[in-house]
Order: structure tokens, then C-alpha cells, then sequence
């Protein structure tokens, strides 16, 4: 369970939630019919050194639905980075990176500037990772070490980051996992720091999660749990909290929500059918982008 000031390296906690989320990235990669390709992905999960993990990679659960989500979850993110610095938006901020690559894999325009936020050890780890096998990212990296809850602007501001130049930010699979006050601290945040023409990039549940049908999911779609042991429910907050595109929309950023059957139909693919004890999360999942 969570406690305040909780801490976390990549085989623990919600470290554990990134490295399982970069298994199904390898996953996906492997696929003949893959929505994107991450070959990051299969080298954290090997330098960790967790057997379920690699066994999950090298034996994938037999749940075609659940897991092709974060294909298009994934494809969703990498395209919001694309329309961003196509707009001409030359600096970008993934707030809680895990180990997202997209430093690393994705193309970049040349005079751009990426910043990285998230737990020491999560970053240290990825770094270290990708060094020793001689990849260098496409874009300059700064990394910021620090906890959402703490002071990240301050940290951020230290790294370099320039509040009057239009940003492109993304919250990717992170909001479950903060207190609805420091959620709704996030936004305000961004918001403060966000240039006119910024823009914002959410994976955010509409309303309150319901953590016993979340928890079902993993016992009844599964062979077997894709995260081994770990309940990820139990890392989970859900404390009252704003409603992330109400709040965007009230606070002057033009706002645009997609489901999972939106961007299943805009990336050509077919509409993942879900099991009952999937359609709830599926509906209350949102995919929301946002302009200043």
C-alpha cells in the first residue's frame, strides 16, 4: 500500500508498474502486425533482471485485447510529440517518464530540448541501461530527479526549463497513481509554467476508478497476472480530485477527449473487444490533448 513520501526503484512499487508497462511495449515491438516499435523496451526489462517479466516477454499471456492497448496508448503519446514539434514547439516535458524512450526513438528536430521527470533511481537506472548499449537520445535530455509531490517546478527550472517558450507536456499512465491534491497541484502547475501555444497530452480516468473491478480484470482476463505479484490497484489513489479536462477546459486551454475506440479507429485498428469486467475502465478512460 502507499504511504505518504513512499519511494521507489524499478522492481518495486510503482517502479514495477514501468518496467511491466516496457513488457508489453516488448511485446507489442515483436509483433508482426506492431502499432509502434520500442526496442528499449526489451533491454530495461532484461537489465532488470525480474523472471516473471522476461518470461512474460518471452511467453506473453494469451489476452490479445488488454494488452494492445498500450499500442495504441503508446501511439497516441508518440503522435502528440509529432503534431507538437511539427507546430514548431521545441520544448517538451514527459512528467513521470518511467522508461519511456521516446528521448531515444523517436525523430526530433534539431534545437529542441527534452526534460524528464520522475524518481531518482527510475532515471538513473534508465540511463545507465541505455548507455551501456551504446544509445544516445535524438534530441538534448535533461533529466529531472524528483518527486511529483515535491518541488518539480523549482527542479525543472534548475534543469533549464524556460516558462515563456510554448511547451509540449505528457502525463502518461501517472494520474492513478498520484493523491488527488497533488494531481490537482500537477495541473496548476502546468499550467502556471505553459506559454501561449502550449500544449498537453493526458491519460486520465473520467470519474472515480473502481479498484475491485480493476483488480478483477487482472485475476479474469489473464492466464496469469502480467505483473506478477503485484496488485497494481493497491497503487492507486482515488481520493476526490478535479476532473482533468473540466479543469483544463475552465482554466483557457482548448480541450480534446478520445476513448479507446477513438484512437482504435483513427490508427486503423480494430476496436479492442473487451470482456465485461474491461468495458467499465475502457469507457472511463480518456485520451486527452490540450492547447493554451
Amino acid at each position: 500500500m502507499r504511504t505518504d513520501g513512499d519511494t521507489w526503484d524499478i522492481v518495486s512499487s510503482v517502479g514495477a508498474t514501468a518496467l511491466g508497462v516496457a513488457t508489453f511495449r516488448a511485446i507489442e515491438t515483436a509483433r508482426t502486425d506492431a502499432m509502434i516499435r520500442d526496442d528499449c523496451a526489451r533491454l530495461f526489462v532484461e537489465a532488470a533482471g525480474d523472471p516473471h517479466f522476461i518470461e512474460t516477454i518471452d511467453d506473453p499471456p494469451t489476452d490479445g485485447p488488454v494488452l494492445r492497448m498500450i499500442g495504441l496508448r503508446t501511439t497516441f503519446f508518440d503522435e502528440f510529440f509529432g503534431a507538437a514539434t511539427d507546430a514548431g514547439i521545441r520544448q517538451a516535458v514527459i512528467v513521470a517518464s518511467g522508461l519511456d524512450a521516446r528521448a531515444y526513438r523517436l525523430q526530433w528536430p534539431a534545437g529542441g530540448t527534452l526534460y524528464e521527470i520522475d524518481q531518482p533511481k527510475v532515471l538513473e537506472f534508465k540511463q545507465r541501461v541505455l548507455a551501456d548499449h551504446g544509445i544516445a537520445p535524438g534530441v538534448e535530455l535533461r533529466s529531472v530527479p524528483v518527486d511529483l509531490r515535491d518541488d518539480w517546478p523549482g527542479a525543472l527550472a534548475a534543469a533549464g526549463f524556460d516558462p515563456d517558450l510554448p511547451t509540449a507536456w505528457s502525463a502518461e499512465g501517472l494520474l492513478p497513481y498520484l493523491p488527488g491534491a497533488a494531481q490537482d497541484s500537477l495541473f496548476e502547475r502546468i499550467d502556471a509554467l505553459s506559454a501561449p501555444g502550449s500544449r498537453v497530452s493526458v491519460e486520465c480516468f473520467t470519474g472515480r476508478p473502481d479498484l475491485a473491478r480493476f483488480s478483477a480484470i487482472e485475476q479474469a482476463q489473464f492466464d496469469r497476472n502480467p505483473f506478477g505479484d503485484l496488485d497494481v490497484s493497491e497503487l492507486f489513489y482515488d481520493d476526490d480530485r478535479a476532473d482533468p479536462a473540466q479543469w483544463l477546459s475552465e482554466h483557457g486551454w482548448s480541450v480534446r477527449a478520445d476513448s479507446v475506440a477513438d484512437l482504435a479507429t483513427h490508427y486503423h485498428q480494430p476496436v479492442p473487444e473487451l470482456p465485461a469486467e474491461a468495458e467499465h475502465m475502457s469507457a472511463a478512460t480518456a485520451y486527452l490533448t490540450a492547447q493554451k
